[in-house]
């Protein structure tokens, strides 16, 4: 089973043909194909390359599927003996591919 890691947004991400996975926002619109050329390893079932820091001519390339928000987060300040809490939520903003193929 071939498989890839590649980097995206300061994450690393390790993916087969047909997988669907969220990364933080790329700025692409929904059903456009996009290339990530920074691949640090490629395995391809009995052969495995290793990037130093990337391997050269590897791709990985996926079609975004949509732009969506995720689960909600809290981020919950306080100080002891002072009284003082401050509740904040967030959503991170995602962008959702299907990866369609793996080279090198």
């Amino acid at each position: 089973m071939a498989y890839a890691i590649f980097k995206s947004g300061g994450k690393q991400y390790r993916v087969s043909a047909g997988d669907t996975i969220s990364v933080d926002k790329l700025p692409v619109e929904a059903d456009e194909e996009i290339r990530f050329s920074e691949v640090l390893l490629v395995h391809d079932g009995s052969e495995t390359k290793v990037g130093a820091p990337t391997v050269e001519g590897a791709g990985v390339t996926a079609r975004v599927v949509e732009q969506h928000r995720g689960k909600k987060g809290v981020a919950f300040k306080f100080k002891r003996r002072k009284g003082f809490h401050k509740t904040i939520g967030f959503r991170h903003h995602l962008t959702k591919l299907e990866i369609t193929g793996i080279e090198g």
